[in-house]
């Protein structure tokens, strides 16, 4: 063939992207398994850190086993329809860990009836300790998190938050400690049991207000999400927190 026709150009172009495209597609396949373990890793970082077991990506499995002790998913009527202990499978359609909060929250089409609630059970030097995965919008873009709460299901253990594109030095301070700490010790609900969720504070918080926390400076908007994303994740587990809460106080 000759070289400096158009037709060997074609043919030498199509079959570059051929060797390409394969080449691309085998590398992808071969990660495949290293970005699915990342992002396992990350996520059990942050399940972790909500009950103040601070992990490394080498510690984090580890760690997540010998703390998390079952791993739930409710209904929207905070019914337990599935539930899991032992090692996570990664191609478990029904696994709690697998459910993707922050898509089912994108899915303007999925109703609350066809969400699903993942909860995650932890023992913390004999204490048991119950954390749920919340996702919310900030000023820029998504904002999610996981909260902790105490036996008594009313008393927050800890919490963790995280974002996708808040602005440095004002919504994404939501991420800090001086922030997250604030929330260990705040309760629920009031006296008479009804769920007031926290409110993030413009103007400061006192630090005896049982259900309230310092907004971020210059952070309105991100911490308006925060709060949203807070009162609306409670909700949906209130009838389960409720029922446990009942059966605790009959024990008791």
């Amino acid at each position: 063939m000759n070289r400096n026709s158009n037709a060997f150009t074609f043919l030498f172009a199509i079959i570059m992207v051929l060797i390409v495209g394969a080449a691309l597609s085998f590398a992808s396949m071969s990660l495949k398994p290293l970005q699915v373990q990342n992002t396992i890793e990350k996520e059990m970082m942050s399940i972790l850190g909500s009950v103040g077991v601070e992990s490394t990506r080498d510690n984090a499995e580890g760690n997540f086993y010998e703390y998390i002790t079952n791993r739930i998913v409710l209904n929207h009527q905070g019914e337990v329809v599935e539930e899991r202990d032992g090692k996570i499978d990664a191609d478990d359609k029904n696994e709690p860990f697998n459910v993707d909060v922050k898509k089912e929250f994108r899915d303007r089409q999925m109703t609350n009836e066809k969400k699903h609630y993942p909860l995650y059970v932890a023992n913390i030097d004999g204490e048991k300790v119950v954390v749920i995965p919340m996702v919310g919008k900030g000023l820029w873009g998504p904002v999610w998190g996981y909260v902790a709460l105490k036996s008594d299901y009313n008393t927050i253990y800890g919490a963790t938050f995280n974002h996708q594109s808040e602005t440095p030095g004002l919504g994404a301070e939501i991420t800090e400690p001086f922030f997250t700490n604030e929330f260990a010790g705040k309760t629920i609900y009031d006296e008479q049991g009804k769920l007031v969720s926290i409110e993030v504070q413009k103007g400061g918080a006192s630090p005896d207000a049982p259900h309230a926390v310092d907004a971020i400076t210059g952070g309105t908007i991100t911490s308006k999400g925060v709060q949203e994303m807070l009162e609306r994740t409670f909700s949906v587990y209130d009838k389960y927190f409720e029922k446990n809460r009942t059966q605790t106080s009959q024990e008791i």
